[in-house]
């Protein structure tokens, strides 16, 4: 395999003369995907182990220099950040307790607040606050590093709200495992801690959002590797009004509900399809996960957030390729077609090629970062919030805006032997002039 090149092009706009080269596209000056709302990351599992290390926060969430394990990195300057709301944990309730897949890994377990059904005040011996400190910690120091919008999510009700009081699914994998009377439970969960979060922690959730990978079939508690729930649409039509609101009942209507998180583009149009008017009206983000990789239809789900109003996100990308290759294959698919307005990394942390930095979440090592670190870098680096994102006219290159500083960023991939990218920049009302500052590296 090549290595590819990778090509970030800061451009004042001043005068503008052709070059010929091996490609040329035309950058669409009036073109306008959304203002670009940023990069981020998950914090389970990862957070969960390592949660209370400054040296991975200044990595991941700021713009400086970072030395992890003897390693001096870039900082990706990330700024959303979703917190995982868990399902688990160890009290027994009236002789009732949690049943766990005989393959589930402790490190995919996080650990809930609400332990137990007897109150659902918050001030109650019900709820454990004190619980789950790490990722708590993890997204303070996020804050504190310029982290701004934040997203509540859950993978699981908890476990008592669960036929089979079990966390990673249903038995068979392809029902629901919510009990139909703690549908509305479980939207005071999600609320209940989007306003503890609110007053407490100085975290003000932007969106909550209950489901992850809903129409999956693999979510069964007998096999399952983490926590995980099957929810077909007619039940997340019932769940979605009951968190609009809870949420607004808490005086939280500013909060955004997102919805639904599937594991494709070609489920996540299935889904948003299936949904009545009501469900879509509480909806203000279309979440979707990237594991369709190069498949699916990206266009499709873009056109149905336009048509619904909504704002649309890739919340969740993740896969084994350690070099990068594919991650920047799949984002260019995604600004080209998807045009979400944020992009969020799954696992920092992770083994098999799939953590931008190679360490073990059970046995709490690091190891050292992966190509894909610095190919993500490229991106998190260069294409900043409040960009405009334009069409690049290719499926080689980015490209996004900065009004304030009246500067265009090109990031462009190539995949084979060296040439000559060649930018048309003629249909800016001020071209560009050739001779930008550009910044070329071989990833090795």
């Amino acid at each position: 395999m090549k290595t590819p090149t990778f090509l970030i092009l800061g451009h004042a706009i001043f005068g503008f003369s052709t070059v010929f080269a091996d490609v040329t596209t035309t950058i669409v000056a009036s073109s306008n995907y959304g203002v670009w709302e940023g990069w981020g990351t998950s914090l389970a599992w990862w957070a969960v182990a390592f949660g209370d290390r400054d040296d991975l926060a200044d990595a991941v969430f700021s713009l400086k220099d970072a030395t992890v394990n003897g390693v001096k990195l870039p900082g990706l300057g990330m700024n959303i950040v979703r917190y995982n709301a868990g399902a688990t944990s160890a009290n027994s309730i009236n002789g009732e307790s949690i049943t766990k897949s005989p393959k589930v890994s402790p490190s995919r377990l996080v650990d809930g607040y609400w332990v137990d059904w007897t109150s659902s005040d918050p001030a109650s011996s019900s709820w454990l606050w004190s619980t789950d400190a790490k990722q708590r910690t993890m997204m303070q120091k996020a804050k504190s590093r310029g982290a701004n919008i934040f997203e509540l999510f859950s993978n699981s009700p908890m476990w008592w709200m669960l036929y089979n009081h079990n966390p990673s699914g249903s038995d068979g994998g392809s029902s629901d495992n919510l009990q139909t009377w703690n549908q509305q439970q479980f939207a005071v969960y999600l609320s209940t801690i989007a306003l503890y979060a609110k007053n407490n922690w100085g975290i003000t959730f932007y969106s909550v959002e209950a489901f992850n990978e809903p129409s999956a079939n693999w979510w069964n508690g007998l096999t399952g590797t983490q926590e995980g729930c099957h929810f077909n649409v007619a039940t997340q039509q019932n769940v979605l009004p009951y968190l609009r609101s809870e949420l607004n009942s808490r005086g939280l209507s500013s909060v955004l509900v997102s919805a639904s998180d599937e594991n494709s583009y070609d489920a996540a149009v299935a889904t948003w399809k299936g949904l009545n008017a009501t469900a879509k009206a509480t909806v203000g983000q279309i979440n979707v996960h990237g594991y369709q990789y190069a498949k699916g239809d990206r266009a499709g789900l873009y056109q149905q957030a336009v048509s619904s109003g909504k704002k649309l996100w890739n919340s969740e990308y993740g896969e084994s390729d350690a070099t990068g290759s594919q991650l920047i294959s799949n984002v260019i698919l995604d600004f080209r077609w998807l045009h979400p307005t944020a992009w969020v990394y799954w696992q920092i942390i992770d083994g098999g090629g799939w953590g931008l930095i190679t360490g073990d979440n059970v046995a709490g090592t690091l190891s050292g970062p992966t190509q894909k670190y610095f190919v993500l870098a490229q991106l998190t680096r260069h294409i900043r919030p409040g960009m405009r994102i334009l069409d690049s006219g290719c499926d080689y290159a980015i490209a996004a805006y900065d009004a304030t500083a009246h500067k265009l960023v090109i990031v462009a991939v190539n995949w084979g032997d060296a040439q000559y990218l060649n930018f048309d920049l003629s249909k800016f009302a001020t071209p560009g002039q050739s001779g930008a500052t550009i910044n070329v590296g071989a990833l090795k």
